[in-house]
C-alpha cells in the first residue's frame, strides 16, 4: 500500500528514543487549532506564540507494524486559547487502485461500516452524539488497498468524543484519514501549560479491516484493559423471535406459536416490544390481564417446551408523561441548557446511564424481569444506548459533563453483572439498531447481533468484523426476514452466524403481515437450514480472514470447524462462472469439497497444490472441504 511519508519510520522512532527530551517527532501531519494560528509545523515560532510539540512512538513488539503515538505541546510563549488538534493524518495514494475503508461510526443512515471511497467522498465518523439518536462506534479508522492497508486510532480506557474523517482529496487522487479531538470549551494555555493529547495508534498490516481491527481488539485489552467475556453456549443457539407479531402481540399468539418454534429446532425466544405499559413504565399491559402471572405463566410454556426465554427492553428510554418521570425527574439526562435529552425514534427522554437513581430503578426492574418472571437473558435494544450526550444533571454527581460519555459502559457492566448473578448462564444482547457497536460496550453482552441489517452483506461484513474483536463471542445474524429477500439463511450459516427468524403461526393469522407467514415454503426453507446449521456447528468454528473484502471476487469467508474447513462464496443476486480459489489447503495434500448446503449434495476431488476450483452459481456457493486420509 503506497502511503506518503515526509520522513521514514526508522527515523521517527531514532528521533524519539529519549521522550520528551526535545526531539519533536515527525510526520508533520499533527495540527494544533488555537486563536492566533494554525499550527502544522513545529516548534512553532511566530509574534510571540511559542509551541514546542513532544512525541514518543514506540513499536509495539507483539504486533509488527504498530506503533503507539503519545503526544504532548508546551507553550513557550505568549498565552493561547486551543479549540482542536489533529493527529495522524494519513494519506494513501489512490492513482491506481479502489481504496477500501472501515469506518465504524453511527449516524442514521445506518450505513455500511465497510465502504468504497471514491471521488468526492467525505465523512466525518464523529464518535460523539450525530444527532437525538446516533453515536458511538469504534476508535479506528482502516485504509486498504489489496497489498496492505493502513489504520489509525485511539488507544484509550473510555470512549473520547473524536472524528475520524475520511476525504478524498481532490486533484490530488489521494484518500486521507486523521483523528481530530475539538474541545466542548475551549482550552486556555498560559506560559508554561502542556497540553497532552490522546494516545494514539498507527498499524500498517497486510490483508483488509480483519486484521487491523483483531490487532486493535488485542490492544486494547493489553494496553486499555479491557477484558472481553467468551459466550455461553447457549448463546450460539438458534433464535425465535415474536417481534413477527409487533407491538400488539398478545401472549396466546406467543404461547399458541410454541409448540411449532420447538418443533422446527429453535433453542430461544425472544418476547419483543410490546409488552410493556410505556417505555419507562417496564409493567405489564393490558393484554397481560393476569399482570405478573402472564408473564411468569408466558414463561413457563417456554420453559416447559425445553427453550430459554428472553426479553426485550430499551433500559435507558422513558416516554413523556411515564409515572417513572413523574416520580423520578432527577433521572433524567440534562443538556447544557438544563432540559431533558429527547431520543427521536422512540418519542422518549434519556434517563442518565450515570444516575444512582437510574441504577437503583435498574436494578430492581432486573430482579422483576430475571426472577419474578423468570427470563434467561435480556435483549437490550437502541440505538441511543451506543453513546449518550454530557449530562449536566447535578444528580448524576459527575465531575465534568462529558464524564457522562466515557462512563456510560458502567452501566451495562452493572446490568450484565447483576443479570449473571441470577442466572449465571444469562444471555444478554446488546442491539444497537444498525449502527456500528460502542466498542467499550463489548466487555458487558456476550451475544454480538447484526443489529437490524439493511441487507444481507451488512450481516457478512459485521460477522467478520465481530469475529475479528471478540473471537469467543457469539454473533447472532438477526431474524433472517431482515436480509435480501427475507430467505438469505446462507449469510448467516456460511458466516458462522447464529440463525434466527421471526415467522408466526398458524398461518391464517389475520393480525400479522403475509411476508411473516409460516407458509408451507417457509417451513420446508427453515427445516432445511436449521439441519445443517445444527449438523456442522459452524457458529462456533474460528473465523479465517483468507480473503480480502472488496478485492478478492465473489465476496469469500472461512470457518474452520473440527477436521473441515467451510468456505462461503457470495455475489448478492448475480451469476458467477468461472474460477475460485481454495485458499488455506496444504501442498502435498488432496481433498474432498462437497456442497454440503444444496439439496442433492454435489462432491469432487481438489488438489493441494493447485486449489483452484470452476464454479458456476448465483447468490451463494458454500462448500466444505475435507482433506483425504
Amino acid at each position: 500500500m503506497k502511503t506518503n511519508h515526509s520522513i521514514s519510520w526508522l527515523f521517527i522512532i531514532i528521533c524519539v528514543v529519549a521522550l520528551f527530551a526535545g526531539c519533536s517527532a515527525k510526520p508533520e501531519t499533527d495540527l494544533l487549532e488555537c486563536d492566533a494560528a494554525t499550527m502544522t509545523q513545529f516548534p512553532y515560532n511566530e509574534n510571540g506564540v511559542i509551541v514546542v510539540k513532544h512525541q514518543k512512538i514506540t513499536p509495539v513488539a507483539e504486533h509488527p507494524g504498530l506503533s503507539k503515538i503519545e503526544t504532548y505541546y508546551v507553550n513557550e510563549g505568549k498565552p493561547i486559547t486551543v479549540r482542536a488538534y489533529e493527529m495522524c493524518r494519513t494519506e494513501v495514494e489512490a492513482a491506481d487502485s479502489v481504496v477500501w475503508s472501515l469506518q465504524p461510526s453511527s449516524t442514521n443512515g445506518r450505513l455500511d461500516w465497510v465502504l468504497p471511497v471514491t471521488e468526492g467522498f467525505k465523512k466525518e465518523n464523529y464518535l460523539g452524539m450525530n444527532n437525538s439518536d446516533y453515536g458511538g462506534g469504534i476508535p479506528m479508522v482502516d485504509l486498504w488497498q489489496r497489498d496492505g492497508g493502513v489504520a489509525i486510532g485511539l488507544i484509550e480506557p473510555v470512549l473520547r468524543m473524536i472524528s475520524m474523517p475520511v476525504e478524498w482529496k481532490r486533484y490530488e487522487n489521494k484518500v486521507s484519514m486523521s483523528l481530530r479531538y475539538e474541545f466542548e470549551w475551549p482550552v486556555e494555555l498560559n506560559t508554561g501549560d502542556t497540553l497532552h493529547t490522546f494516545t494514539a495508534f498507527r498499524y500498517e498490516h497486510k490483508g483488509d479491516y480483519f486484521n487491523a481491527l483483531r490487532t486493535f481488539s488485542e490492544v486494547m485489552q493489553s494496553e486499555a484493559g479491557i477484558e472481553l467475556p467468551a459466550s455461553e453456549p447457549e448463546a450460539f443457539e438458534p433464535v425465535w423471535c415474536a417481534w413477527g407479531y409487533e407491538r400488539t402481540f398478545t401472549i396466546n399468539e406467543v404461547i399458541g406459536t410454541l409448540d411449532k418454534v420447538a418443533e422446527l429446532g429453535f433453542k430461544w425466544v425472544d418476547v419483543d416490544d410490546g409488552f410493556q405499559i410505556a417505555e419507562g413504565d417496564w409493567e405489564t399491559n393490558d393484554r397481560f390481564p393476569g399482570g405478573d402471572r402472564d408473564m411468569r405463566r408466558m414463561t413457563d410454556e417456554i420453559h416447559r417446551r425445553g427453550m430459554l426465554a428472553k426479553l426485550w427492553w430499551a433500559p435507558l428510554a422513558a416516554d413523556p408523561g411515564t409515572n417513572l418521570l413523574k416520580k423520578h425527574p432527577e433521572m433524567m439526562l440534562l443538556t447544557d441548557e438544563w432540559t431533558p435529552e429527547y431520543i427521536s425514534w422512540w418519542d422518549s427522554y434519556y434517563l442518565s446511564p450515570v444516575n444512582p437513581h437510574t441504577t437503583e430503578h435498574t436494578n430492581m426492574l432486573l430482579d422483576r424481569f430475571l426472577n419474578k418472571w423468570n427470563f434467561d437473558g435480556l435483549k437490550i435494544d437502541g440505538q441511543h444506548l451506543n453513546c449518550c450526550e454530557p449530562d449536566y444533571n447535578e444528580h448524576s454527581c459527575l465531575e465534568y459533563a462529558a464524564q457522562s460519555v466515557e462512563l456510560l459502559p458502567s452501566y451495562f457492566q452493572n446490568v450484565f453483572e447483576k443479570a449473571r448473578a441470577i442466572h449465571p448462564h444469562a444471555v444478554v444482547q446488546i442491539c444497537p439498531c444498525g449502527c456500528a457497536m460502542n466498542y467499550y460496550l463489548l466487555p458487558y453482552f456476550n451475544q454480538a447481533v447484526a443489529s437490524d441489517p439493511t441487507s444481507s452483506k451488512q450481516v457478512r461484513m459485521k460477522r467478520k468484523a465481530y469475529a475479528a474483536m471478540a473471537p469467543q463471542m457469539a454473533y447472532y445474524g438477526d431474524h433472517v426476514e431482515l436480509t435480501d429477500g427475507g430467505t438469505d439463511f446462507a449469510s448467516q450459516i456460511g458466516t458462522g452466524a447464529v440463525i434466527g427468524s421471526k415467522f408466526t403461526y398458524p398461518k391464517d393469522n389475520p393480525n400479522v403481515k403475509t411476508s411473516f407467514l409460516l407458509t408451507p415454503e417457509k417451513e420446508a426453507l427453515i427445516r432445511h437450514w436449521m439441519r445443517i446449521f445444527k449438523e456442522k456447528n459452524l457458529a462456533r468454528g474460528e473465523y479465517l480472514n483468507l480473503y480480502t473484502w472488496g478485492f478478492d471476487y465473489p465476496e469469500a469467508h472461512v470457518i474452520r470447524q473440527n477436521d473441515a474447513l467451510y468456505y462461503a462464496f457470495y455475489t448478492d443476486a448475480e451469476a458467477f462462472k468461472g474460477q475460485i480459489e481454495l485458499r488455506g489447503l496444504e501442498k502435498g495434500k488432496t481433498y474432498t469439497a462437497t456442497t454440503y448446503t444444496a439439496e442433492n449434495p454435489v462432491s469432487f476431488q481438489v488438489d493441494g497444490n493447485n486449489p483452484v476450483i470452476e464454479a458456476d452459481f448465483v447468490g451463494n456457493y458454500l462448500l466444505e472441504v475435507k482433506a483425504n486420509n
